[in-house]
């Protein structure tokens, strides 16, 4: 297993569980300490310190997965960065920062890792909102997780033949370190926070935990008539509006 993203958060939980599953599991991201603390006490997680979103991030992480395990039976495609703007006030450097961690990382990871997926292997992406409502603020971010359920589609038609699967998982607001990497004090994460749990149906927010285990459970073999789809788990706020 491959999953990518994974020194905090839903990464971190994605690889655990598989692990106390039984999986091999290489973690993937860019800080040596973070790694070592998602892999403590699970003997099955090995870390892999590269970026995604550098040119030859892909090569390094695949390689490390191949001399590690000798196989690829599930990547995900977890690593994303938000860096909240509205229109007027999106600069070119931080846009393409976005851009490259969260849609063009999983684009080529999973092109090279593609030789070595066999029939029976899943993809799993990431994404989150649905493309029906508007999101001030997010424009960048927002778009990449789009983008990213469209390739879940059409990549799922692609693989079918191969007897590869293809799924997002779409999570909703969930307590991740997310807003804190981009900056923002304790004080306007509790704000949005609250702002977001009066929108969700079932009143709060998600643990990383909760999101993992879909993540974990499509990428199982009673899973495997399950393809092409965008699995949202938010609590009920896409439903809502």
């Amino acid at each position: 297993m491959l999953v990518t993203g994974g020194r905090t958060g839903i990464g971190r939980a994605v690889a655990r569980q598989f692990a106390d599953a039984g999986a091999d599991v290489l973690v993937v991201g860019r800080t040596a300490e973070r790694l070592a603390e998602t892999a403590r006490d699970r003997p099955r997680i090995r870390t892999c310190v590269a970026d995604v979103a550098a040119p030859e991030g892909p090569e390094e992480i695949v390689g490390a997965a191949l001399d590690a395990f000798g196989r690829v039976d599930a990547l995900v495609n977890n690593a994303a960065i938000t860096r909240p703007a509205p229109l007027g006030e999106i600069q070119r450097t931080v846009a393409d920062e976005q851009l490259t961690t969260n849609l063009l990382g999983p684009i080529f990871l999973t092109q090279r890792a593609l030789p070595h997926l066999e029939s029976g292997s899943t993809v799993v992406n990431v994404t989150s909102n649905p493309p029906q409502h508007g999101w001030p603020g997010n424009s960048i971010y927002g778009s990449t997780k789009v983008a990213l359920d469209f390739l879940t589609h059409t990549w799922a038609v692609e693989l079918a033949g191969r007897g590869i699967r293809v799924v997002s998982v779409a999570p909703g607001v969930t307590l991740t370190p997310v807003l804190s990497h981009a900056g923002f004090t304790d004080e306007l994460i509790a704000e949005a926070a609250e702002a977001y749990r009066a929108r969700i149906p079932l009143g709060r927010l998600a643990q990383p935990d909760e999101i993992a285990w879909w993540v974990v459970n499509v990428a199982r073999p009673e899973a495997g008539y399950l393809t092409g789809e965008v699995i949202r788990v938010d609590g009920g706020m896409s439903a809502g509006g």
